[in-house]
């Protein structure tokens, strides 16, 4: 399963619909014109798998469930659109992006899921007694408005262990959250393919 983890999903994820677009101004007598959608990773832009090749999947609404053992219950409600990218093992990914009502508020949402990714360890450990995790901090990206790096180590009381990579980065209002994983250890994550890839994320935005 992409993406997956052993540990039990912090909460169940608030993605009630609030209007995100804005709309430019028309000529009188035209149509209302809407602000082209944010871009998204392909996947030959996400970090090479020695072995095997990534396969994207369509860019669909809501919220991705690849990202909820980090990024629950404290999410607010948005117009999130995602997607989920996969190999022929056990690596996934997941890319979500969002369109605040402005700038302030796109540095809010930021902060905020930075926030709960550098919390996330403890969560998950207070959460499943039974998983032992780790979180370590990569540093910030000088893209756009920035983005931050992130990495999760889990391991179970039977010995099963994962990996995750998590970036959020920010253009103006509109936010994007980068997701890798697979099964291993902080030695197996690609952590400088990884930031090439967020860097790509944030500026292929618009």
């Amino acid at each position: 399963m992409p993406m997956r983890t052993r540990a039990t999903a912090l909460a169940t994820l608030a993605v009630a619909a609030l209007a995100a677009g804005t709309v430019l101004t028309a000529p009188a007598g035209a149509a209302p014109k809407k602000a082209a959608p944010p871009k998204f990773l392909a996947a030959s832009e996400l970090p090479p798998h020695p072995t095997s090749t990534w396969t994207a999947g369509p860019v669909t609404d809501g919220f991705p469930a690849e990202l909820a053992y980090c990024l629950g219950e404290g999410v607010p409600a948005y117009d999130y659109r995602h997607r989920v990218f996969h190999t022929d093992l056990d690596t996934g990914a997941a890319q979500v992006t969002v369109v605040t009502g402005s700038a302030a508020k796109g540095k809010a949402l930021a902060a905020l899921l930075n926030k709960e990714i550098r919390s996330c360890a403890d969560r998950i450990e207070m959460s499943d007694p039974e998983t032992e995790a780790e979180g370590r901090y990569y540093g910030r990206l000088p893209v756009e408005e920035g983005a931050t790096v992130h990495g999760l180590h889990t391991e179970t009381s039977w010995g099963a262990t994962d990996i995750h990579l998590l970036s959020v980065g920010r253009d103006g209002r509109t936010v994007t959250v980068v997701g890798w994983g697979q099964m291993g250890d902080f030695g197996d994550a690609p952590v400088a393919a990884f930031k090439k890839t967020t860097k790509k994320a944030v500026n292929k935005l618009y």
